[in-house]
């Protein structure tokens, strides 16, 4: 740790900040929190009612609350953030990514308010925020350019008129914002005044603009960014390369650095181009230059728009160039020159980062949520994990899914792949679905393992991923640790002894046990000493299990885990086989990890019998998210055919759009702004015959 002394009046005698504040949440939060705590620096956090108990909050030094769960009245707070800075006496903020990061009139209120914006000029951030101003200013500086329409106060009618000249497929993008929010590919012209009203929409919504533009859409297409350094004294640096291509729905996965795409030529020629984007615009601090380049061609590359923050990414290259990007961003805000020059910089191995969503692979993708009860992060050298997550924390609807991200470095790329799929064998978050076990099939595709990469892969793989079925042995484990809770301490009453003793035979307790699809009765008989276990009909196993202090032992035909239980008795992990897993529990649904893959398993009632319904055709439509409605399609009474979008959700950033399947008069059961919970019914169907009625 660096070591400052002080001067009287509480400023750093090298000149430095005494306190700054972090005007973000989760992750990238307590990742700038330890970089300032390294420097001997006064952390302070901001948290909305959400947050109250975050990681975030804990770690800092002083933390303030600046409103409600709601991003726009908390952490999109212009005035509120500006307050809490003022507050902790902040000489200046730093902003993470997402949120207020790249908003020109925070900064502006910041310079007003006499408080440093870790980041750069006012100037710099509105040009780089609007795409069109941002690919005319570059332009000039000999930077290339993707061929498109890109003018301010472009209407629906001058897009679709000049798309034909851009060229088939397009992309149309918001002028404004980024991490692919109203971004859609457009392959044939009859799709894309439906595409440019939803864009609208979204962008609005997410950026409070709607201007579009169009761009020729990249075949086989690599997206490549370039890490940049500049201070207030004309200095500029790049930092080698990062690959981006791994991406669903133009939000990133898994990044990399250095691209296994470019050869040295090439890895110079990108980084000149971005140091002169960087020079376009007088830009100063820690920025980002993404350039799209074809796998086709990779020795030519266009300019697509410049991060004016700290990118998500940003581990891999502090892995392979061993600098510490935040506190480079803290020293040039500070009014520091850089001490790096050009040649003082080395790429040296691979590094590969995966981020862990909370979304259900299986199911679409769909935003999930719920309590943390167990945790498990993996450590090791060359291994790295950001984590906003703790023991206990929730996680809700109204921030971004990203919950960590687990990085890993090694001599070079098949090393280092390797490493991060043990690492994230080695995670999980138990109580929230993850992404987790999708990020290792990813991992394992063969144009991966190979590097032969482009923005559609993952689209491409994402329909082949199912979720492995659980495993009989983590029913049966599930199902013991259940049956413990049930028997009774020694001395008890005898006759609540789940023993199943009867004249003649032995009666199973059973446990009707549910996990995905999937959904068994458990049959355990005798005593926890000697036990016999049977799933369903089938064959019967010897089961032991003891539960004593904070050991538990279970012994499945022979095959014996150890599990070692938290002091609550809500979490426990095993080794065995050399391999790590993980259970806890709440109440009677449990949640088993190992291998990279977590499963949740539940006592469930027994199904109730009831008559078949399946005649009507009817339907209900129901929300698979938690989230709040943002459009309704037909009106209420109105008649709609199969596929007619009727009710759109949004959460985590995401739309979901549900859709009629028959043809009937539509009951809406929402309104637009109405926040829904998962399964809540949105709408139902009544089901006609509307060609019949037509004809």
């Amino acid at each position: 740790m660096t070591h400052h002394t002080f001067d009287t009046r509480g400023q750093r005698s090298d000149g430095g900040f005494t306190t700054v504040l972090v005007a973000n949440r989760g992750e990238i939060a307590v990742r700038v929190i330890a970089t300032l705590r390294a420097m001997g620096i006064r952390s302070a956090a901001v948290y909305s009612d959400a947050d109250a108990g975050a990681r975030h909050v804990a770690e800092a030094d002083v933390a303030v609350r600046i409103g409600p769960a709601a991003a726009r009245q908390s952490y999109l707070d212009i005035d509120a953030v500006v307050s809490a800075a003022r507050q902790t006496g902040a000489q200046a903020v730093h902003p993470g990514y997402g949120f207020l990061s790249e908003n020109a009139d925070f900064a502006a209120a910041l310079e007003a308010a006499g408080i440093v914006f870790i980041g750069p000029p006012v100037g710099a951030i509105r040009t780089m925020g609007d795409k069109i101003a941002a690919k005319a200013t570059v332009s000039l500086f000999g930077v290339p350019v993707v061929p498109g329409i890109s003018r301010p106060g472009l209407t629906d009618d001058d897009l679709i008129g000049g798309a034909e000249e851009v060229g088939f497929p397009v992309l149309v993008k918001p002028a404004a914002g980024g991490g692919g929010k109203g971004m859609r590919v457009v392959r044939d012209p009859s799709e894309l005044p439906a595409a440019l009203i939803s864009a609208r929409r979204e962008s609005a919504a997410a950026f409070g603009d709607d201007t579009l533009f169009l761009e020729r859409f990249v075949l086989n297409p690599r997206h490549i960014e370039v890490q940049v350094l500049a201070d207030g004294h004309g200095n500029i640096v790049h930092l080698g390369e990062r690959e981006c291509s791994l991406q669903r729905r133009h939000q990133k996965v898994i990044e990399e650095a250095p691209s296994p795409l470019l050869d040295e030529a090439t890895r110079a020629r990108i980084g000149a181009a971005a140091c002169d984007t960087a020079r376009s615009v007088g830009y100063a601090g820690a920025g980002t230059v993404e350039f799209i380049v074809s796998a086709d061609r990779p020795d030519e590359f266009f300019f697509m728009e410049m991060n004016t923050r700290l990118q998500v990414e940003h581990p891999v290259t502090e892995m392979v160039t061993g600098v510490d990007l935040v506190e480079q961003q803290i020293r040039i805000a500070a009014g520091e020159k850089l001490t790096i020059a050009q040649g003082d910089i080395v790429m040296t191995g691979h590094a590969v980062e995966a981020r862990v969503y909370a979304e259900d692979p299986g199911r679409g993708f769909l935003p999930t949520g719920g309590t943390v009860h167990g945790l498990a992060e993996p450590t090791g050298v060359g291994v790295r994990v950001d984590s906003g997550l703790s023991r206990g924390a929730v996680v809700g609807s109204d921030y971004d899914p990203m919950l960590a991200k687990v990085i890993a470095h090694g001599a070079d790329r098949s090393a280092a792949l390797r490493a991060l799929d043990r690492a994230l064998a080695r995670t999980a978050v138990l109580g929230v679905d993850t992404n987790v076990d999708f990020l290792r099939f990813l991992l394992a595709d063969p144009d991966v393992v190979a590097g032969r990469l482009d923005t559609g892969l993952l689209d491409r793989r994402a329909p082949d991923y199912t979720h492995a079925p659980v495993s009989d042995e983590a029913l049966i484990a599930a199902a013991a640790y259940l049956w413990l809770q049930a028997w009774p301490a020694p001395g008890g009453d005898l006759w609540a002894v789940p023993t199943g003793w009867r004249i003649g035979d032995h009666a199973p307790t059973t446990h009707r046990l549910q996990s995905g699809e999937r959904t068994d009765h458990v049959r355990l008989t005798g005593t926890p000493q000697a036990a016999r276990a049977r799933i369903e009909d089938g064959e019967t196993r010897s089961l032991t299990a003891t539960l004593e202090g904070d050991r538990l032992v279970v012994t499945i035909d022979g095959l014996r885990a150890d599990y070692l239980v938290a002091a609550d008795g809500r979490q426990m992990w095993l080794a065995a086989d050399g391999r790590q897993m993980w259970l806890a529990a709440d109440g009677r649904q449990m949640w088993l990890a190992g291998g990279g893959r977590t499963v949740a398993v539940a006592e469930v009632r027994e199904a109730p019998v009831r008559q078949d319904d399946a005649h009507s055709g009817d339907a209900e439509l129901t929300s698979p998210m938690p989230g709040s409605v943002v459009a309704v399609g037909p009106d209420d009474g109105a008649e709609v055919a199969s596929g007619t979008v009727v009710v759109t959700v949004e959460a985590m950033k995401m739309e979901h759009a549900m859709t009629a399947p028959v043809d009937g008069v539509v009951e809406l059961l929402v309104a637009v702004g109405d926040q829904v919970k998962v399964g809540q019914p949105l709408a139902r169907i009544r089901a006609t015959d509307i060609g019949a009625q037509q004809s």
